[in-house]
């Protein structure tokens, strides 16, 4: 087994005796993030708040298994997906998990203008960001929960592989399970397959790819992205028991409705042919 370098054992050790925090607003950052338990405040702008309390979020313990054991069928399959995808280096899927590297509401219904057909006046549909904003506030809190339990390690950490992204400590000592890009990009896509129904389709499908770019960009194990897709549908699930996310549902629909019938940009040609392109190929699976 290669050894890691002392001084991330160092940096590891320290962050697995740092205590478990409440709810966190970013979704890969290490346990030192700030809580989200208060309203995330931007300045200039309103305080957002999460729509559900924490009973009525659901245990993620409870509902998405262990990462694999070490040496299991699973953790072999997980390897063997890592090793395969660096050789995409330089590719159309490659870029496409760079440019996946982005999150949040902005960038993630950016990310479905090539599937919408139309990039979205961020102006036009305020009540839609704004759903989506909360929500990702829900999806954090269900994220952190295992990532601090489990504490896996990274595919990256203790190799020089490619990645997609620069290497950083923060990133190395962050946790990789359940991937938070998955889970906020399966829920995502879930929300805005219920926004524009008539496109669910081809949205649930970016959505899916969405998350495994983060396999395809060396910072996920595959398992870690189909847990995120558990975690951001069991999250989805919760949100829509909650009288309030419902009715911001229906707003948003119609919204969304109003600004695609205006129309807008259009999606840029060569992103939207590299996108077609990378999702031709089949589904990552164990």
């Amino acid at each position: 087994m290669r050894r890691l370098p002392l001084p991330m054992v160092l940096s590891l050790v320290a962050s697995l005796m740092a205590p478990v925090p409440g709810r966190a607003e970013d979704q890969g950052a290490p346990p030192s993030a700030p809580s989200i338990g208060a309203d995330s405040v931007k300045p200039g702008k309103p305080a957002v708040k999460a729509y559900l309390s924490d009973e009525a979020l659901p245990d993620p313990l409870k509902i998405l298994p262990p990462p694999p054991a070490l040496h299991s069928p699973l953790d072999a399959a997980d390897h063997a997906a890592f090793t395969s995808t660096r050789s995409l280096k330089g590719s159309a899927r490659w870029n496409l998990a760079a440019n996946d590297v982005a999150e949040g509401a902005v960038a993630v219904l950016d990310n479905f203008a090539c599937v919408l057909g139309v990039r979205i006046d961020q102006a036009r549909v305020p009540v839609t960001l704004n759903l989506l904003e909360r929500a990702r506030l829900d999806l954090a809190h269900m994220t952190r929960i295992p990532k601090v339990h489990y504490r896996r390690l990274r595919p990256f950490v203790g190799n020089d592989a490619p990645i997609c992204v620069q290497r950083t400590q923060a990133l190395a000592d962050s946790f990789s399970y359940p991937s938070g890009h998955a889970t906020q990009g399966w829920a995502y896509a879930l929300i805005v397959a219920a926004l524009v129904p008539e496109k669910a389709t081809a949205i649930l499908s970016r959505g899916r790819a969405y998350g495994e770019s983060r396999v395809v960009c060396g910072v996920h194990w595959l398992s870690d992205v189909a847990a995120g897709r558990t975690n951001g549908s069991s999250t989805f699930a919760a949100l829509m028991g909650d009288a309030g996310f419902r009715a911001d549902l229906d707003k948003a629909r119609t919204e969304m409705r109003a600004a695609l019938a205006a129309g807008g940009t259009a999606p840029d040609a060569a992103l939207c042919a590299r996108e077609t392109e990378a999702l031709r190929e089949p589904p990552l699976e164990f």
